[in-house]
């Protein structure tokens, strides 16, 4: 709807006027200017008591009538009528009781469509009635608390004051765009809400079919920020898993903004953009404060918008992780209103939550801003990861196209299997160390997917690898098994909230993959036997915080070491004393050594060969009040192999040697130091993606321990 302001046409003549004769038209043009103030949009709480706001104190002011002061009257301007003011109030007076007739029709409007409380309009807001994060704030507030964001005073509590408060503020502009000078408009243009809320102005103007034309401003700031952008297509960047970097260890996603000039050749990506929501963190603080504060939003998250060859020169060549990029099946009018609502947003400070309002979740929130039937975030309420985060997009049917971009060790991967296979087939069976060297040196070998100026992707030249998280089992895990320990019956009972270990499903995850969290077994006895020794009939088997290894073979193109962490709470035997039974202790450990991968890798990929060998030097320590002393100390050596038969099965053994102490001992029976080898195997056939049966056999080569052996078969379902 577009108002038109008309000025009636009035014969005048002009007249030098007298200091006396000055006076009286100075004052009757303040009187008129104070009528015209009864015209100007007043707070829906003022006329309707109850339709948006029950505080019609919360709104802001909202009467800018255009007024004359003495001064103004007092002035001796030659050149200007006497009449002239009358004819600015008479004009004044019509578009203002005009403004207030198209204002009382919105809220009438918004009334009966309910629009105070329609989801898209609370999401712009940051309301989420539907989200059930443990570290959210009340559904009834918005999740910001800058005062800023808000034009009525009570808006992060009442999305209805704050929908009348910008109606009042969309009037105004309607009023000032026919009155103001255009000095006026650039001095004022800035703290527009056009230009400040430009996302919630789009929404506003379609739902109530205002004209945009009637609405127009001049900002500066946005329109060169959207000019630089050029935002026509939005795509989701997956960069896998990094556990030599704890804080990536759970892979990241963010988005590419594209132009026309990038979607007519993607390859061009210097017309790209990255946007990232991240951890605005303390680079000064440790690892695990840093870790902790990101864990319970003691730091601030930030959004960055950076050229996109910068971010994924990070991911390619510094990180060396394969990504996956997925554009997404959003309207270029959608875009634009995701870049609109970034806008709005960008120097917001709100908390940084590692699990729930992370670099993934921000991704969901703008896309159920433009779909709010999508309800994509509410989907993942407790625990937001990058690869649920693509899988749930790609259910949703959201994914568009799908690019592979392999790292740079990865296509120098791909060059060492072509050179082992050259050399297998010339009747070699060991590779010349020099050549192979050469290959996995990113110096002497400096092979990208990016040309030499980080500006352009180049034609991949070599197959996809098995790691597109779409492909993946999904995160969480429940088992149930049945076994026997020594002459002792049990059912497990089991679940891990993730993520991956190196006999689970493989498709979909880095190779050799290993990082288990949240985890927790439940052990139930038979007890109907007389053994003197019996366990509980329900006993809690473990508890594991976080375990995970990085297994960087040495004889592959992956830079890094081979290392691995556990903190978790176990159930072990106590070999000190005699007839020794297990007892639940507090557990931390630490490992690093050496891996191989050997066998035929995929051909034409940048994968590593799909076998792996590898020995760890580990020091563990204990806690517990069952265990002598309470405490006991362990090192020792770690190693094993992990076997993929096929596509379906996969085994692993190991063995570990540790060398525990107690502390010395003035009970004969009881020893302080002692060696406790314990030989494990894992037998995992997969029935489909999403189960999976699993044989572990356990023995402990200590004979003060009560039950030495331990076999199980379990069912596994990931959900």
């Amino acid at each position: 709807m577009s108002i038109k302001l008309t000025s009636i046409p009035i014969d005048c003549t002009l007249m030098t006027i007298g200091l006396r004769a000055r006076l009286p038209l100075a004052i009757a043009g303040l009187l008129l200017s104070a009528q015209t103030q009864a015209f100007l949009p007043t707070p829906l709480s003022v006329l309707e008591s109850d339709v948006l706001s029950p505080d019609a104190s919360s709104l802001a002011p909202t009467s800018t009538a255009l007024t004359y002061s003495n001064s103004d009257a007092l002035s001796e301007p030659d050149n200007i009528s006497s009449a002239e003011p009358n004819i600015q109030n008479s004009t004044l007076s019509e578009s203002s009781l005009a403004t207030e007739q198209l204002l009382s029709t919105w809220r009438q409007q918004v009334k009966t469509d309910k629009l105070a409380q329609h989801t898209t309009w609370r999401r712009l807001l940051y309301f989420y009635d539907d989200k059930n994060s443990v570290f959210s704030k009340k559904k009834t507030e918005s999740l910001v608390d800058d005062p800023s964001f808000f034009l009525s005073k009570n808006g992060q509590r009442d999305s209805g004051a704050e929908l009348d408060a910008m109606l009042v503020a969309l009037a105004q502009e309607l009023a000032s765009s026919a009155t103001d000078n255009d000095q006026a408009k650039t001095d004022t243009n800035n703290n527009s809400v056009l230009c400040r809320f430009p996302a919630r102005v789009a929404w506003l103007t379609e739902v109530l079919a205002i004209d945009t034309a009637s609405l127009s401003a001049d900002c500066a700031e946005l329109d060169e920020w959207m000019s630089t952008l050029a935002p026509e297509q939005l795509s989701i960047m997956f960069a896998q898993e990094y556990l030599d970097n704890p804080l990536s260890a759970f892979a990241h996603t963010l988005l590419r903004i594209d132009s026309k000039s990038s979607i007519a050749d993607p390859n061009q990506i210097d017309k790209s953009y990255a946007l990232n929501y991240t951890v605005d963190g303390d680079p000064n603080d440790s690892f695990p404060v840093y870790a902790t504060k990101s864990m319970i939003g003691s730091y601030n998250s930030a959004i960055e918008i950076d050229p996109y060859p910068e971010m994924l020169a990070k991911y390619l060549q510094d990180d060396e992780r394969d990504t996956w990029t997925y554009q997404l099946s959003l309207t270029p009018a959608e875009v634009q209103q995701i870049m609109r609502h970034v806008w709005e947003t960008k120097a917001l400070k709100m908390p940084y939550y590692f699990t729930t309002d992370n670099c993934a979740s921000e991704i969901l929130r703008l896309i159920d801003v433009v779909r709010p039937q999508q309800n994509l975030l509410s989907q993942l309420s407790y625990a937001v990861v990058p690869s649920d985060v693509i899988q749930l997009l790609n259910d949703k049917q959201l994914l568009a196209s799908t690019t592979y971009t392999p790292a740079d060790n990865t296509l120098r991967q791909n060059q060492l299997n072509e050179k082992k296979q050259q050399r297998t087939q010339l009747g070699y069976h060991n590779s010349a160390k020099q050549t192979v060297n050469e290959i996995k040196s990113a110096q002497l070998n400096p092979v990208s997917s990016m040309s030499a100026d980080g500006q352009t992707l180049l034609k991949r030249q070599i197959d996809v690898s098995d790691n597109n998280p779409i492909d993946r089992h999904p995160l969480q895990l429940g088992t149930i098994g049945i076994g026997q320990r020594g002459d002792d019956d049990y059912i497990d009972i089991g679940f891990r909230a993730g993520f991956h270990d190196t006999l689970d499903h493989a498709s979909g995850y880095p190779q050799f993959f290993n990082l288990e969290g949240l985890a927790a077994t439940l052990r139930l006895y038979d007890t109907d036997n007389n053994n003197p020794n019996q366990p509980d009939s329900v006993t809690l088997q473990n508890v594991t915080l976080i375990r995970g290894r990085s297994f960087n073979p040495i004889n592959a193109a992956k830079k890094g070491n081979t290392w691995g962490a556990s903190i978790e709470a176990t159930r072990v035997n106590d070999g000190s004393q005699e007839v020794g039974t297990d007892h639940l202790v507090g557990s931390v450990g630490y490992e690093k050594g050496w891996s191989w991968a050997f066998g035929t890798p995929a051909a034409g990929t940048g994968e590593m060969p799909p076998q792996l060998c590898y020995t760890f030097l580990a020091g563990t320590g204990q806690v517990g009040r069952g265990i002598n002393k309470g405490f006991r100390l362990g090192a020792g050596i770690n190693a094993g192999c992990r076997y993929q038969i096929n596509n379906q099965l996969r085994a692993q053994a190991e063995l570990q040697l540790p060398y525990w102490y107690h502390g010395n001992s003035d009970e004969t029976n009881v020893r302080g130091h002692y060696w406790q080898p314990i030989s494990s195997l894992g037998l995992q056939y997969d029935i489909d993606k999403n189960q999976s049966l699993r044989i572990n056999a356990n023995y402990e080569w200590q004979e003060r321990i009560d039950a030495n052996d331990d076999i199980q078969l379990s069912y596994r379902r990931y959900f």
